[in-house]
């Protein structure tokens, strides 16, 4: 029998409460809004928010433990602007503003600019598809070298 060990129950608590909150709300809880909700102390939370970023999870800010990115969904302003669910959610970049509309199974506009020229660019997402083709994404980085600097990729 596979019994998961307390630190993987509370890794998984945590984790299920910060993106369930994003994916509701379009706003990433606090660390002690999680630890309200979870009946936990702060720092147990924030233990496991290290433990969830180490394994790639998510993303802290620099030099805290305050969630920066729940990829798909960013904590902060973006570039990179979701609108779905009469909500308007952030991302890291355009991968995960694709993203969005896929996680929460949901129709979506996104804005953006072209990182070329600066020109606006909308984006629908309609029934899991894109409504248009044309166009091109462009990644500077190979996806193997995304965790080397995630915050710049």
């Amino acid at each position: 029998m596979n019994v998961a060990q307390p630190s993987e129950a509370l890794d998984r608590a945590v984790r299920m409460h910060v993106f369930g909150v994003v994916a509701k709300t379009a706003r990433v809880p606090t660390n002690s809004e999680t630890a309200a909700a979870l009946g936990l102390p702060q720092a147990e939370v924030e233990e496991s928010l290290r433990r969830l970023a180490a394994g790639k999870v998510l993303v802290l800010a620099p030099n805290t433990v305050n969630v920066w990115m729940a990829n798909p969904f960013s904590a902060v302003p973006s570039a990179f602007k979701v609108r779905s669910r009469g909500l308007t959610y952030f991302a890291p970049c355009i991968w995960d503003a694709l993203g969005i509309p896929a996680a929460l199974d949901a129709d979506a506009e996104i804005e953006t600019t072209c990182g070329d020229c600066g020109s606006a660019i909308g984006i629908a997402v309609r029934a899991r598809r894109l409504s248009r083709e044309e166009g091109v994404v462009h990644f500077a980085l190979p996806a193997l070298r995304w965790w080397d600097n995630i915050g710049f990729t």
